[in-house]
């Protein structure tokens, strides 16, 4: 991974050079800077864990039952953008803050930023995991630097296209395989009475994943400034694609996550949908009507014969700054992602599609699901899951620049400025939060 942003600490207001330890104790200890201390506690442990995973409980129960001395007690709380967030940095400013957090990838930075995760380079049982998780994911957590891990990866959401396999058969109509043939495609479905898609006029982090695919890159850091550049080349061609479906209405607009939506794609009105793994499940609960006629294929190409693929949503499980127990929480985060009976777990409870590059071949990832005819689909996602780019950087206060680009988006759909206007306003409107927070950056 050759993530921009290998001095990052230089923008931290401290790094401590602490002693750090492998599993076998004190005698073992080694020196890795700007790492936290690994050295085991002494005594029984009690950990703090705040997390929305659903059934989360039933997984920590299996880690309790076999790990007396290290006990987890969990918290669950809303999404992280819903409170649990702004909890977490009330948590650290107060010193109260839980020993582990369930924290999204595009919001990590937010906190480094802050100073308010320990760096678990100094753990060797971290480091030594590095090659179990899938590359772009532990790009995620290091931010390409040396001697830097900010999180243990948990989940990840590669891309595919989500299609309704028997109304591209009914009207002779080939399974677009590029952008051109998806936007063809487009023309004809409206002609049947449908509509290719439903574009998200709220949910920026589809559209970020669509860039990420596309090469945009949004920001970068040279080790004392950020760039922002939300209207790069390869995202303006991406905002002007799907600008050019809504103008010719191809495409429809309704409100993601909503009764809506769930009816777009129940009736047949919507006919396919360019989404994350945990996609797979969205349409299961919001169309059950349409069971057996779904399938998944790789999302469409720039560039025929091409096989990039996105990343929306996934998250990792960080340990907060000023823990006193950072080597059982380290140990904790790697089994809770690592151990197969856990990553199982965890699928059956939240539908998580696991970061490790094992995950993929879970026994509940290789069969068949009906829903979709019986396709194996997550075989797609695994494919996808390592044609992902890892260097793609998440900025410091994704939050407010997801606010600012989602009120240009309700705009463009509703025909007030476009979408490029939107990401250009959300550019600005990120810079100028920025340098409000003393974040430097590059004019």
């Amino acid at each position: 991974m050759r993530l921009p942003m290998r001095s990052l600490g230089i923008l931290l207001t401290s790094a401590l050079a602490l002693t750090a330890c492998s599993s076998g104790g004190d005698d073992d200890a080694a020196t890795t800077a700007g790492a936290a201390s690994c050295a085991p506690s002494s005594g029984p442990v009690t950990l703090n864990y705040t997390t929305w995973i659903p059934g989360i409980e039933n997984v920590v129960k299996v880690w309790n039952d076999a790990n007396p001395n290290i006990q987890v007690k969990v918290q669950t709380g809303p999404n992280g953008n819903g409170g649990t967030y702004q909890n977490f940095f009330n948590q650290l400013k107060a010193g109260n803050a839980p020993d582990l957090g369930h924290i999204e990838y595009d919001a990590l930075p937010s906190f480094r930023v802050q100073d308010g995760l320990e760096n678990l380079a100094g753990c060797s049982e971290v480091t030594a995991a590095k090659d179990q998780f899938v590359d772009w994911t532990w790009g995620q957590v290091t931010f390409g630097e040396e001697n830097s891990v900010y999180g243990i990866p948990q989940d990840a959401g590669p891309m595919a296209l989500f299609y309704r396999k028997d109304l591209f058969e009914k009207n002779n109509i080939a399974i677009p395989t590029t952008w051109d043939e998806y936007a063809a495609a487009a023309e004809k479905v409206k002609a049947a009475g449908g509509y290719i898609t439903n574009f998200s006029q709220s949910d920026i982090n589809q559209f970020a994943g669509l860039a990420w695919q596309a090469g945009g890159r949004w920001f970068s850091n040279d080790g004392s400034k950020w760039t922002v550049n939300l209207a790069d080349e390869n995202t303006t061609k991406v905002a002007n694609y799907w600008q050019g479906l809504l103008d010719k209405k191809l495409v429809s607009s309704v409100p993601p996550w909503t009764t809506e939506w769930d009816n777009a794609y129940n009736t047949s009105k919507a006919w396919t949908w360019v989404s994350a793994v945990w996609g797979a499940n969205s349409i299961i609960s919001g169309a059950p009507d349409t069971s057996g006629k779904w399938a998944v294929a790789p999302m469409p190409q720039w560039t025929a014969g091409g096989t990039v693929a996105g990343n929306w949503g996934g998250s990792a499980t960080a340990v907060f700054k000023g823990s006193k127990h950072p080597y059982e929480a380290a140990k904790f985060a790697l089994w809770l992602n690592t151990n197969e009976e856990a990553l199982t777990l965890l699928n059956k409870e939240a539908q998580l599609y696991p970061a490790t590059k094992a995950g993929a071949s879970l026994p509940a990832l290789k069969q068949g699901v009906d829903f979709y005819g019986g396709q194996a689909i997550y075989d797609v996602f695994a494919q996808a899951s390592g044609q992902v780019a890892a260097d793609f950087v998440w900025g410091p206060t994704m939050t407010s620049t997801y606010t600012s680009a989602s009120d240009g988006f309700k705009g463009a759909v509703s025909g007030n400025g476009t979408l490029l206007d939107a990401l250009k306003k959300a550019q600005t409107s990120t810079v100028e939060t920025l340098k409000s927070q003393s974040i430097p950056v590059a004019e």
